[in-house]
This record gives structure tokens, sequence and C-alpha cells, in this order.
């Protein structure tokens, strides 16, 4: 790439190229063909508000062919070759939509890509470097993230991870911190003379880890303002902070000079997959990291159990009541209780909870990043099979996850379950509006199946069935079964501390109860 002037002031870019030559029209003249097929200049540049490219002869030059880059499509012809069309900005009253094309001739293929990703920085207005085009493909407004996001959520989104008191709190999170920086250290072994990508590497903070470890060099990618202060922290550490370069982007959009051997990343949300950032760190998998390339974290792992909590239903039924007054100033809100019942229902409950509530052994879904497709992330169908160890009410489904960073020196989990540490994801809980009664030894089946949304979250939606117990159950079928529908993004966060609740004598969990599916697989 060669870039011959660059202004702020006057926001402008500038490439040179082989040659560019107009393409015959009606309105054209061949002489204008002829002369503009010696070498020239392509300038981008901004004013009154729209992205203009004009193709000069020299820099000094006034006979120029103007493009609105706006309205402009771009197109590889071949490595070297590509076409620019563009539309009049009459055009819509005429029959023939565009009226100004151009084939550009670039010295070599470094260029013709640095023109490309210039072409849909301008057309985006974004300061980041778009993707390659393949040849004979158009250059497209939206990205693929915001292809998926409600432009409101991404902006929500990004404005909450670019404060640095959101930064503090994750940060604050011992368990998690503190879990990332052993697993990085542990396995200096996989860092040392690495090029490591860090996927929304948000204050920058583990991407400083892996520049502890000895990477060669570490590619930040923060798509937030965050991004900002994270070159300042990492400025502030020069140490570390020479081998570390901080690009602002998505990484749907962005280049790199060259390929990661590890990437490193916090993608994980409520429920491991709310925030949709799994499918970033997947893209970026597929972009950017070497084949059989380390991953840290590796594999997602949620754990999920029936519980018992009659305290929780009550509250939460609760809060309805309100809906039930029959003289509000003289109106008679009853109409508005059944909905205003299923709507509380409806929030998933993200808080710590005492294991001992849990009525049944749990299962667990793994997600392993190293192999998934970003659209199995979808939607997510988990069976449900378990076997009740006590006689209670059932009131809906316990799920929490774990993550592993698999090292080659060290094999580190990262847990978030009940019992364990508690951490900044807590646990979560889906609240059944109608519990169902089991005996110790029924069966429970059902199913949990999330839907992803574009508000960058999931409908949950959750199904639990009670199967005949006893004599003759093998021939017997579904005795009661409840469902409901909830929305990850809009959880109820109730941030107790987990209580120790009295049990009955003969509603004492059985010793496989206790097993939480975290022993196993947390590091100590």
């Amino acid at each position: 790439m060669e870039i011959q002037k660059q202004s702020k002031q006057q926001q402008q870019e500038e490439f040179a190229l082989a040659s560019v030559t107009e393409l015959a029209s009606s309105s054209t003249s061949s002489s204008r063909s002829d002369s503009q097929s010696a070498p020239v200049i392509a300038r981008f540049s901004a004013g009154n508000g729209v992205a203009v490219l004009r193709f000069n002869r020299d820099s000094e030059s006034t006979d120029s062919i103007s493009v609105d880059v706006k309205t402009a499509q771009l197109s590889k012809l071949g490595p070297l070759q590509s076409v620019c069309i563009a539309e009049a900005s009459g055009a819509d009253t005429g029959k023939e939509k565009y009226s100004t094309g151009v084939t550009v001739q670039f010295r070599n293929e470094e260029e013709s890509r640095a023109f490309h990703c210039a072409f849909e920085q301008w057309k985006k207005k974004d300061i980041v470097q778009g993707t390659l085009l393949p040849n004979g493909a158009v250059t497209s407004f939206k990205s693929k993230f915001e292809d998926k996001i409600e432009p409101s959520s991404a902006k929500m989104y990004f404005h909450y991870y670019g404060q640095l008191l959101h930064q503090q709190n994750m940060m604050q999170d011992y368990v998690r911190t503190g879990t990332y920086y052993a697993a990085v250290m542990e396995n200096r072994v996989d860092f040392i003379d690495r090029v490591v990508v860090d996927v929304g590497a948000g204050s920058g903070i583990l991407s400083l880890f892996a520049a502890q470890a000895g990477a060669k060099h570490v590619y930040a990618v923060e798509a937030s303002e965050m991004a900002e202060y994270a070159r300042k922290l990492i400025a502030g550490n020069p140490s570390l902070g020479e081998r570390i370069t901080v690009i602002k982007g998505k990484v749907e959009e962005v280049e790199l000079p060259e390929k990661a051997d590890i990437l490193i990343s916090e993608p994980m949300g409520t429920l491991l997959v709310n925030e949709r950032m799994l499918e970033s760190y997947v893209i970026a998998r597929d972009r950017f990291l070497v084949p059989n390339g380390k991953m840290f974290p590796a594999v997602g792992r949620i754990h999920m159990a029936p519980f018992s909590d009659e305290y929780l239903f009550v509250e939460i039924a609760n809060k309805a009541l309100f809906w039930q007054q029959h003289k509000y100033f003289g109106v008679d809100l009853t109409p508005l209780y059944g909905s205003a019942f299923g709507g509380y229902f409806s929030q998933p409950v993200v808080d710590a909870f005492d294991p001992r509530l849990l009525v049944a052994p749990t299962i667990s879904h793994d997600l392993d990043f190293t192999e998934i497709k970003e659209e199995d992330l979808y939607e997510i169908e988990i069976p449900l099979k378990f076997v009740a160890s006590v006689g209670t009410r059932v009131h809906g489904l316990a799920c929490w996850f774990d993550v592993l960073f698999n090292g080659s020196a060290v094999q580190r989990w990262l847990t978030t379950a009940p019992g364990a540490p508690t951490t900044h994801w807590y646990q979560l809980r889906c609240v059944l509006s109608q519990p169902l009664y089991v005996m110790a030894g029924q069966e429970i089946t059902g199913q949990l199946r999330m839907v992803a949304h574009n508000a960058q979250s999931y409908t949950i939606y959750l199904t639990l069935s009670a199967k005949m117990w006893g004599p003759g159950a093998e021939q017997g079928g579904i005795l009661q079964t409840s469902s409901c529908k909830l929305d990850l993004k809009e959880p109820y966060y109730r941030m107790s501390q987990p209580q120790a609740y009295a049990m009955a004598q003969d509603q004492q969990p059985t010793p496989a109860n206790t097993h939480t599916g975290y022993t196993h697989s947390c590091s100590r």
C-alpha cells in the first residue's frame, strides 16, 4: 500500500495507481478515455458530509473523474484490476441509473487490497479497515455484524463497554481475572514468541497478560471507545506495550497484517451465550487463527439441573399482586393481572443460590470453540433428562457455565457454579409459573432451546415434564408438563447472597444430589 498524503484536517487519503480508464458511454469521448490511461492519483476526501473519490493524472491536476462513494459500487475483475461504477446525482428520474464508470489498474495485489479496504472505510465512514473482496464481489455497506444486530442494541452495547467503571467491575472479579492470568502464565510455552490476537480487548488487560507471558506481538482488537483507554494503559507499560498494537474496530471488519498463533478473549455472557460475542470469537478464529492454533478459552460447558425454591417462586408471583387491585383510584386493574404475572415469569433470575436447592444431579452441554460453526450458535437445543433425588416441587431449571483453558502445560477451568466463589456472572434460573410435583426416583425430561435474536441475546424456551414413576412406569407416559418462554436480554437481577434453606428431614438430598457439576472440572 502506498499512501501519498493524509490530512486529518481535510480528511483525505491518496493512492498511487497504475492507470484509470473511463468506461465508454454515449456521452463520453474516446479521447478522454485515452488521456486517462496514464498513471493517476486516487484521492478520497470528505466535504459537506459526502465522501468523494477523485481520479487525477497527478496530485495537482484539475482534470479528474469524481465518484460519490456513498452510491458507488466497486468490483474486482482480477488481482490487479477493478471496476468502479457510480450513480449520477439526478439519476432517479432517468432511464440509466449509473452515469460514471472507470476501470482501475493497480501496480500490485497489496495496493489493490489497500484501495478496496479504503473504499469500504470511506463508504461506511468508519475508521477501520474493511474485508478483502473476492473476485467479482461488490462492496457491502453493512458488515456481517451489522446484518445480524439491531443498531440500537449495538450502540448501547459498545457504549456500556466503553466506560471504565464497567471494565473495573469485570477486572475486580478476581475469580475471572485471576483465572485468566493463571491460565496464561502457567502456559508460557504456548505464548513465547507467538502472535496473539485479543478479541474484544476492552481495557487491554488480557493483551498485557499475553505480553507478560512472552508473546512476540499482540493485536488488541476493540470496537468500543475503550480502545483509547487501552492505548493509554498499554503505553503506560512500555516494556510490554512495545509488543502490543491496539486496533479499533470489529473483528468482523478489521484486517491484520499476519495470522495469529493464539486467540485470547473473554466472550462469555450470562448463561455463556448472552451478548452473542461467542459468534465474534468464532469469526475471529476463522479469519485470523492459523490451522491448529490455540484458543483461550477453548471450550464452554453449560450445566443444568432442576431446582426447588419456594421463596423465589412466591417472591416472583407476589410482584403481580399489584394488578389484583379492584379499586385503584377507582380503576379495576385486574384485567392486566394475567399479563403481568406472565411477564414476571418471563424474566430469567440472575443471582447466587445455594446448591442444596438442586433436586437432581446435573447434566452438561459442551460448545467447542475450536470446532463450532458460527451458525450453530444461532439456535441451541439441549435435551434434558434428570432423575429426581427428593420428593418436592420443581420450580424450574438452574444453569451456569464453565470454560476451559486448554494449555499445553496446564488445563485450567473457570467456573461460575453455585457453591464456588461468586463471579460477576452469578448463576441463572428459569422459573416455571406452574411448578411440577415429583417424587424421589421420578424421571424429569424436557428441552432447553435458545434462539438468538438481533438484540444481541437469546429467547429461551424451556419445557419440563414429570414422567410416571414406580411399578409399571415403563408403560406410562407424562404425568405433568410445564413450559415457559424467557428473554435472556431482560433478566431479573436478584443479587442477594445465597441463603441456607432449611429442608424437611424427608427432603434431604442424596449424596448424588450434592454434586453440582463443577468440582470435577475446576482447577484449585
